[in-house]
């Protein structure tokens, strides 16, 4: 009789779960700084927001963070502080969350997606370069399922061509890249802080940086109520008082609340993620198929909280078993896995048909002197992941007999890959 409990074995996870891959973790103390909001009716405040603000660049290093009602908002704000506008161009990878690149969409601005790199499933800089024309204005680089990017090499790149470099904190928050937090190497970090992230506030996003042009850009373009204060740009200044992107993108003060107490125990939590990941990889090192998504333990750089944990897939290692095969098979042995990761944006009808403002054309080339669309086989190796990356158990603590069951239940799928194909 086969071993696998496809084929009717026993299965390898057999500990039960618990809270492992419960999150956020709310306490007492959440609760209670979400009804002292609810109590003083500042839930449309922004007392309580500054001060999370604050407490947020210490924790970057930076001058400036500035909250917001989603990260997808942050994102928007930060293209606009950036100054990315009607005929500009953005370059963003096209396996990501589509905030990471539409809202240039609504500047007027258009899309130029880049390849990823297969082992990072970052933004690739060696695919960067050749795309930059004299519209381009930003580079987005998102540290994709909490593996950042290779920012030495896209930071040269940008800095050599006078391009903003936009980070997409999103699955990263607390990662390091050569031991700087992420969002702190470009120009501006902007990340969503929805309560599925691995920091979670409820529904939220925040823009960090320390440039005070693109700080003031962004508050003056939805945050209405702060320009009456502290604007002395001269460009903005004369407008203080309406929002120049006819836009409310203020946090929500219960989200602020608890997103203090949430920094505040964030990086404690987060290392307990990362030894409990890093167990489950160290256990399945060295098995064919599979392959870390993470940095090397060398890099001086890490995954943070995890967030959207994936591991790579190498079918060739695995007589070309296919990775829904393989997924099939690792949730019959009582494990998590499902194949693939986002869709390709590029190939998405939004971003090649869709008519959004009533331009007459396609709204992303509605401003552009050339057609940027990227049709099927535009970029090989992003249409690719779908069949080469596959989602993993996100362990929120460290229990070491249920993680190794977890991971026996990859090796034992991969040992038997035959019986599969």
């Amino acid at each position: 009789m086969s071993k696998l409990a496809i084929h009717g074995g026993p299965k390898a996870v057999q500990t039960p779960a618990g809270d492992m891959f419960k999150w956020p973790i709310i306490t007492e103390e959440d609760e209670q700084a979400a009804l002292e909001v609810l109590r003083a009716g500042k839930m449309s405040g922004t007392d309580v927001t500054m001060q999370f603000e604050k407490e947020f660049a210490q924790w970057h290093g930076l001058e400036y963070a500035l909250g917001h009602n989603t990260g997808t908002a942050a994102l928007h704000t930060a293209m606009f502080g950036c100054r990315v506008g009607v005929g500009d161009e953005i370059i963003a990878p096209s396996l990501t969350y589509w905030a990471s690149a539409m809202p240039a969409l609504a500047l007027g601005a258009t899309i130029v997606f880049a390849e990823v790199d297969p082992d990072t499933l970052c933004i690739d800089p060696k695919d960067i370069e050749h795309r930059i024309t004299k519209r381009t204005k930003a580079i987005v680089a998102v540290h994709y399922c909490s593996h950042p990017c290779d920012m030495d090499a896209i930071m040269e790149i940008a800095n050599r061509h006078g391009v903003k470099v936009i980070e997409d904190v999103s699955h990263a928050h607390g990662a390091l890249y050569k031991g700087r937090l992420v969002g702190t190497i470009g120009h501006v970090g902007a990340m969503s802080c929805m309560s599925g992230k691995s920091l979670a506030i409820g529904e939220g996003g925040m823009l960090v940086t320390n440039d005070k042009e693109i700080f003031q850009r962004a508050s003056a373009f939805g945050h209405y109520e702060r320009t009456r204060k502290d604007m002395d740009n001269p460009e903005l200044a004369p407008l203080a008082g309406l929002p120049l992107g006819g836009v409310k993108y203020r946090m929500h003060q219960i989200s602020s609340a608890v997103g203090r107490v949430q920094l505040k125990y964030y990086e404690g939590r987060m290392a307990v993620i990362q030894r409990a990941m890093n167990h489950f990889w160290d256990a399945l090192e060295g098995v064919p198929g599979i392959k870390a998504h993470r940095p090397s333990k060398a890099s001086g750089s890490t995954m943070g909280g995890w967030y959207a944990a994936h591991g790579l897939y190498r079918p060739e290692e695995l007589g070309g078993l296919s990775i829904q095969k393989f997924a099939e098979a690792v949730r019959a042995e009582g494990g998590t896995c499902s194949p693939g990761a986002n869709f390709a944006l590029h190939l998405h009808p939004v971003l090649n048909e869709a008519d959004v403002y009533g331009h007459g054309r396609p709204t992303r080339n509605a401003h552009t002197e050339r057609d940027v669309r990227q049709g099927p086989g535009s970029l090989p190796v992003t249409e690719s992941m779908q069949e080469r990356v596959y989602s993993i158990p996100w362990f929120k603590h460290y229990r070491s007999e249920v993680i190794e069951e977890h991971a026996a239940a990859y090796r034992k799928v991969a040992a038997h890959a035959d019986e599969l194909r």
